[in-house]
């Protein structure tokens, strides 16, 4: 882990592209360990031969054939200490949207000067619409995250929203663009998915697969967010023998 050692730099975040196809690949990240989902919680990721994937490596594979990588900082949301110096080394390579756990927004500029394209803030997470008032007149450079759990809408106690469609509209009239929703344990409800899209760019993640690639177009959604599964399971290419 030699690599992340600088200080934060600021930096002015790009314009932000939208990939072709809409599919964006999603990367855990805790302690600077690649991770993948667990029945129990993420774990940690490992090559066919047992050895620990090099987040470098892997994200070399990924700015191969994607300009954009969904981040999940898993330090940040678990333990309230984001991976700087990781989101740092790997704006190098590839644009990021940056799901640290923001609770508030200070946080969420943490993650901007460190190099983050746009810092995620969530319904499950962020203290409420002040604090998200708060942050858009910090940065415009923020996605807001519409986070499920088994189809149950998971927000702080501070917000008080009658139903996602609600809290999209509230969102946006702060001036929010990107949304994106999370289904966790549940499939994405295409429907309702329709009915945010009609408010401007959204984006599915949690258990959307790449194989409902074609639901997306259908509801008007900008794109969707996948785990790195596949691109974790391809062969590495092996240096050839002198």
């Amino acid at each position: 882990m030699d690599r992340p050692n600088a200080p934060p730099e600021i930096r002015l975040a790009p314009t932000p592209e939208v990939p072709a196809g809409g599919l964006v690949p999603c990367l855990l990240l805790r302690r600077g360990q690649v991770c993948r989902p667990g029945e129990t919680g993420p774990v940690p990721a490992r090559s066919p031969d047992g050895k620990l994937v090099d987040p470098f490596e892997v994200i070399d594979r990924i700015a191969r054939d994607h300009s954009l990588l969904y981040l999940v900082d898993l330090d940040g949301i678990e333990r309230t200490q984001p991976q700087l110096d990781y989101i740092q080394e790997f704006s190098r390579d590839i644009a990021l949207w940056v799901d640290a756990g923001v609770r508030d927004a200070d946080q969420s500029i943490d993650i901007l000067v460190a190099g983050a394209q746009r810092a995620v803030v969530s319904s499950a997470m962020l203290e409420g619409p002040d604090e998200l008032e708060r942050a858009w007149g910090l940065s415009t450079e923020l996605v807001f995250e519409i986070a499920f759990e088994d189809g149950s809408l998971r927000v702080r106690s501070e917000w008080s929203p009658t139903s996602a469609l609600g809290l999209a509209q509230t969102v946006r009239e702060v001036g929010i663009e990107h949304l994106v929703v999370s289904p966790r344990g549940a499939p994405p409800d295409w429907a309702m998915i329709r009915s945010i899209a009609k408010g401007g760019p959204t984006w599915v993640d949690g258990s959307f697969e790449p194989s409902d690639a074609q639901r997306l177009s259908e509801a008007g959604a900008a794109g969707g967010i996948f785990h790195i599964d596949a691109i974790l399971d391809e062969p590495r290419d092996e240096p050839e023998a002198s």
